[in-house]
């Protein structure tokens, strides 16, 4: 397993980073924690580097590129592959968002409420003070401010602080807020936020999964490798586990690349004769069946043959 416990760089540092995990084509895990702090101190990173003012955009597009991934409520493989203009054809059925899909909910009014609070703070201010804002908290900051006569304090108390904290990091993945590492991660109202605040553009967010779903999609995962196999099928996995580290070595690429577990799994179940149907297990496209489809039928065919 890979774990991170704050954010990396990048999708590219991220992708190299999880991919150790995986080398030998065995079952492993990829797992991240990350919240609003590590976007303010990757910003400051960025900002204090000696790189040209063009690498510093750059490296703030590539932050924000994974804070989407980060994100998304969709299959994280199929949005790590569009990062590098690749397509996967339909979703992997082996990451979190897929074994155990998120719930999205309309946002639109909890983000121009969020936003309203920014504004009405005048973008001098970190998330955990605009949140203690929209909650109504009497605080010292709230207090010494005057923040507590605004219209906008105590607006928030529908949700709790955690819903606000993933507003507000996914207002951030979305482009409508940014945070000023010159202001000691103040928040800041984008362009795009006009059209939020007009009612031009709605804001679909991602509903939180509780600690306890996380426990389950872990263990839905090794179910679906193992025991969904009965003992033939886990014959034949073996046998398509070992072609799939030869390929892997002689293209030199790890062997996810070839197929992942997932894939291997329903093709033992399947058992694939033609081109056709090994096209309809899940994780095989065209550009692969073309690679490595006749290999792989080759050992399912000898499989079945007793060989």
């Amino acid at each position: 397993f890979v774990a991170h416990l704050d954010l990396p760089s990048s999708v590219e540092a991220y992708y190299q980073e999880t991919g150790r995990a995986g080398r030998d084509g065995a079952p492993s895990e990829a797992w991240m924690a990350y919240g609003m702090a590590d976007m303010v101190q990757r910003r400051r990173m960025i900002a204090e580097g000696d790189a040209p003012d063009e690498i510093k955009r750059a490296e703030n597009g590539k932050l924000n590129a994974l804070l989407g991934i980060c994100e998304t409520s969709g299959c994280r493989r199929q949005a790590l592959l569009a990062h590098f203009g690749e397509t996967y054809p339909e979703p992997c059925g082996n990451c979190d968002t897929c074994l155990s899909p998120v719930e999205t909910w309309d946002g639109t009014e909890a983000a121009q409420k969020f936003m309203s609070a920014v504004y009405r703070t005048e973008q001098r201010f970190g998330t955990g003070h605009v949140i203690d804002v929209l909650l109504g908290k009497e605080t010292d900051k709230t207090t010494r401010f005057g923040h507590g006569t605004l219209s906008v304090y105590g607006i928030g108390q529908e949700h709790n602080a955690k819903v606000w904290q993933s507003v507000a990091r996914q207002l951030v993945a979305a482009g409508l807020i940014d945070v000023d590492h010159a202001n000691f991660g103040a928040l800041v109202l984008t362009e795009e936020a006009r059209a939020v605040f007009r009612g031009e553009r709605k804001v679909p967010l991602r509903k939180d999964r509780a600690a306890s779903s996380l426990k389950k999609t872990r263990g839905a995962r090794s179910a679906s490798l193992a025991d969904d196999l009965d003992p033939d099928d886990r014959l034949l996995f073996e046998r398509l586990r070992r072609l799939r580290t030869q390929l892997a070595r002689d293209a030199e690429v790890p062997p996810y690349v070839v197929f992942p577990d997932a894939t291997l799994a329903g093709i033992a179940k399947a058992r694939p004769g033609t081109y056709t149907s090994l096209l309809e297990v899940s994780g095989v496209g065209q550009s692969k069946l073309e690679k490595y489809g006749r290999e792989f039928i080759e050992v399912v065919e000898a499989f079945e043959a007793g060989v």
